[in-house]
């Protein structure tokens, strides 16, 4: 078993009280933690079923979530549901979210160009982030990149080393390390591009075939 020997701002700091997500989804249309929601159309907050399993993290919103209001629905989001088709990993199993909720971006003529968040920000949003896991309680959580890496696991957990692997804080849930779908997107090479795509699969896998590990009883 992989232990990790830290855990990131969501799973560290004070976070948002609720009973539910729909609490959270209510208590976070206003919020006003960063500057973010300043530029932002809305707020994008985590969607699935309420007893999720399985929870995927990514970076933030991108262009057509801030419009539509919902995550992963844009390029790499259809990339992401190709994908987790190809691993065999429903998602409608799974509760998506983000690691910054509103979309960072830098005008480019009419176009919105994605900017990536920073520690400042996610550090911010993890208020809400955590806040999504406690409510869940899920069997596992799957760090797509490393924005939602830092998040869940803080400075020391690097993508390069750890992706594939599953590792588990103590008395929190587990994480899956893999690369966040826009990845994919963004490799010229054909050749790699596959590559990369079936290690991705590959991951994605682990987390549909996932089992916690079974507590030893304790001994009197």
């Amino acid at each position: 078993m992989n232990i990790a020997a830290n855990v990131g701002p969501a799973l560290a700091l004070e976070v948002a009280d609720a009973d539910s997500i729909a609490e959270l989804r209510h208590q976070a249309d206003r919020c006003t933690r960063c500057d973010l929601y300043r530029n932002a159309t809305q707020i994008v907050f985590g969607e699935g079923p309420v007893k999720s399993e399985i929870v995927l993290v990514g970076e933030q919103p991108g262009d057509e979530e801030d419009l539509a209001g919902r995550p992963f629905v844009g390029p790499a989001g259809r990339l992401l549901d190709r994908c987790l088709e190809e691993a065999g990993l429903d998602r409608r199993r799974c509760y998506i979210t983000n690691a910054v909720k509103h979309f960072k971006f830098t005008p480019r003529g009419k176009r919105r160009l994605h900017a990536k968040p920073n520690v400042g920000e996610i550090r911010r949003c993890a208020w809400w982030l955590g806040a999504e896991l406690n409510v869940l309680q899920p069997k596992l959580v799957v760090a797509l990149g490393a924005s939602a890496l830092y998040a869940l696991l803080g400075p020391r957990a690097k993508l390069t080393p750890e992706r594939g692997h599953i590792l588990h804080p103590e008395n929190r849930p587990p994480v899956l390390v893999t690369i966040h779908p826009s990845y994919l997107l963004r490799i010229r090479d054909e050749e790699d591009q596959r590559r990369q795509r079936r290690t991705f699969v590959s991951d994605l896998h682990k987390a549909a075939e996932f089992r916690p590990p079974v507590k030893a009883d304790s001994q009197p």
